[in-house]
C-alpha cells in the first residue's frame, strides 16, 4: 500500500469501518440467509456505533488531494446520521417481522445508504459529491421498493428511480459545466476560478448543480416524487429517507455553495430564496387537502426544506442554525413515523387521518406522543420544532432576509391547520373502533422522540455548543 494514503484512511476511519463492515456483514447474511436478519441487524447496529465513536474522536483535516474533508460540520452530521440509522434498523426489524418478510438485505442497504451520506458530508470535489449521492440514492431506490409483493411499494421505488435519474442527469451536466469553465473538480480550486475568472458558464453550471441537489432534499419545484414515495415505501424506509439523507444533502448543499461558490453568493442566494418560498407555498397549501397521514408528512417535509434552504441562503451565519434545525427535525420525523407504525387496527397499519379519530380514548400514550410531535413540527413552544425555526429565522434576519423569514412564519401558520386537525380528531371525535396493541419498538421510539422534543431545551443546551463549534470549524473556517 502507498504509505501516503495511510493518513487519508486514518482521517476517513468511520467510512473505512463501514466499508469493511458492510462486506463482512453481507457475506455473513448471504451464508445465514433471511433467518439471520436479526443477527445482521445487530451487527449493523454495532458497526454504526463504532463508526459514530470513530467520528467523534477523529481528527480534522482533508485527504486524497482534497477530495475528502473532515471538518466540524462533517463530524457533527455523521454522528447524527449514524444514530438515526441505528433507530431505523430497530424499526425495520420489527416491521418486517410482523409482515413475515424478513430479508437480511434491509440493514445492509441502510448501511450502504449511510456510507453514501457519510461521503456526501465530507465531499471536497465534484467526483466525491457524485459518488456519495449515487451510493445513497441507489440504496434508497431499492429500499423504497423493498416490499416487492406490494404494488404501492414497487410504484414508489420506480418513481423514485426514474425521477432520481433525471436529477442525476441535471447534477452531472452542471458538474461538467463547472469543470469546463473552472478547470478543476476541487471546491477550493473552483472558488479561486470564480474569483479570478468569473463567467456566465460557471453560473449556468451552478444552477444545474442546485437543481440536482434540490431534488435530493425534495425542495419545490423538484418535490414531485415525495408524496408518492412517502405513501408507498415501507414506513421504516420513509422514516429514514425523511431525515438523514436530507440532512446529508443539505450539508453538501451548503458546502458546495459556501466553499466552491462563496464569491458568487448574491447569484446563488437568489435561486435558494426562490426555492425556499416555493417550498413554503407548495408544502403548506398542498398539505391542506391530504387525507393520508404519510402524504401529509411529505408535504410537511417540503415546507421544512424551505426553512433549511433559508438557513443555507443566510450564508456562513446560518450553518449553526442548519445543524440544530436538522437534529430537531430528524427527532420529530422519526417520532411521527414511529407513532404511525404503532397504530394498528385489525392487523393493518392506520394510514388515513380520519382513522386516528378518538385515539385519545383507545391509546392515550400514542395520542399524547402524536400531539407533542405535531405541535413540535408546526413550531409551537417549547417543543423542539419551535427552537429549530427560531434559529433559522434568527439567522435569516441577521443576514437581512426579513421578508423571507416572514414568509416562513406565514407558512408555519398555514401548516398549523392540518396538524391541529389531527389533534382535534384524536381528542374530540368518536373512535370508529378499537386500536390493536402497539408494536413495542415503534411505540417506545415514538414516545422517546416525543419526550425529547418536549424537553428539547435540555438537548439544545447540550448540543448547541457542539453545533456552534462545528460551524466555526467547518467549510474552510
Amino acid at each position: 500500500m502507498n504509505l501516503t494514503l495511510i493518513p487519508g484512511f486514518n482521517l476517513a476511519l468511520p467510512e473505512v469501518i463501514l466499508s469493511v463492515g458492510i462486506l463482512a456483514v453481507l457475506i455473513f447474511g448471504a451464508v445465514r440467509g433471511d433467518k439471520g436478519m436479526t443477527s445482521v441487524s445487530a451487527l449493523s447496529g454495532v458497526l454504526l456505533i463504532g463508526a459514530a465513536f470513530a467520528a467523534v474522536f477523529d481528527r480534522q483535516g482533508d485527504a486524497f488531494s482534497g477530495s475528502f474533508i473532515n471538518d466540524g460540520v462533517a463530524i457533527f452530521a455523521k454522528v447524527a446520521i449514524y444514530i438515526a440509522g441505528i433507530f431505523v434498523i430497530v424499526l425495520g426489524q420489527g416491521y418486517f417481522d410482523r409482515l413475515n418478510n424478513r430479508r437480511f438485505e434491509f440493514p445492509v442497504l441502510i448501511l450502504l445508504a449511510t456510507l453514501g451520506m457519510s461521503m456526501m458530508v465530507s465531499a471536497g470535489d465534484l467526483i466525491a459529491l457524485y459518488i456519495g449521492i449515487e451510493l445513497q440514492s441507489l440504496s434508497l431506490y431499492v429500499l423504497a421498493a423493498f416490499r416487492r409483493d406490494d404494488a404501492k411499494s414497487s410504484e414508489a421505488g420506480l418513481k423514485y428511480f426514474v425521477l432520481g435519474a433525471l436529477s442525476s442527469g441535471l447534477l452531472l451536466y452542471g458538474a461538467s459545466l463547472v469543470y469546463g469553465f473552472a478547470g478543476s473538480m476541487n471546491f477550493h480550486d473552483i472558488a479561486q476560478s470564480a474569483v479570478n475568472h468569473p463567467s456566465t458558464g460557471l453560473i449556468f453550471g451552478l444552477v444545474f448543480l442546485i437543481s440536482g441537489l434540490a431534488f435530493k432534499v425534495s425542495a419545490a419545484p423538484f418535490h414531485m416524487w415525495t408524496p408518492d414515495v412517502y405513501e408507498g415505501a415501507p414506513t421504516p424506509v420513509v422514516a429514514f429517507a425523511a431525515g438523514a439523507p436530507k440532512f446529508a444533502a443539505m450539508v453538501l448543499f451548503a458546502r458546495v455553495l459556501q466553499t466552491g461558490f462563496g464569491a458568487e453568493i448574491e447569484q446563488w442566494r437568489q435561486v435558494l430564496l426562490c426555492l425556499s418560498v416555493l417550498s413554503f407555498v407548495i408544502g403548506a397549501l398542498g398539505g391542506l387537502m391530504q387525507k393520508d397521514f404519510k402524504r401529509l408528512l411529505a408535504y410537511s417535509s417540503i415546507t421544512n426544506m424551505g426553512y433549511a434552504l433559508l438557513a443555507v441562503a443566510a450564508g456562513q451565519g446560518g450553518v449553526t442554525s442548519l445543524l440544530m434545525f436538522f437534529v430537531l427535525y430528524m427527532i420529530d420525523t422519526l417520532g411521527l413515523f414511529s407513532c404511525q407504525m404503532a397504530l394498528v387496527r385489525r392487523g393493518e397499519a392506520v394510514s388515513r387521518i380520519d382513522q386516528m379519530a378518538g385515539l385519545a380514548k383507545s391509546n392515550m400514550p400514542m395520542a399524547l406522543a402524536i400531539t407533542a410531535l405535531a405541535l413540535s413540527v408546526l413550531g409551537m413552544p417549547p417543543f423542539g420544532g419551535f427552537w429549530g425555526k427560531f434559529y433559522i429565522f434568527g439567522a435569516a434576519i441577521k443576514a437581512g432576509l426579513w421578508w423571507f423569514a416572514a414568509a416562513g412564519l406565514v407558512a408555519s401558520v398555514v401548516a398549523a391547520f392540518y396538524y391541529l386537525r389531527i389533534i382535534k380528531l384524536m381528542w374530540f371525535d368518536a373512535a370508529p373502533e378499537a386500536i390493536d396493541p402497539s408494536p413495542a419498538e415503534a411505540k417506545w421510539i415514538g414516545l422517546l422522540s416525543a419526550a425529547v422534543s418536549l424537553g428539547a431545551i435540555a438537548l439544545i443546551i447540550a448540543v448547541f455548543p457542539l453545533a456552534e463549534n462545528a460551524a466555526a470549524t467547518g467549510f474552510g473556517n
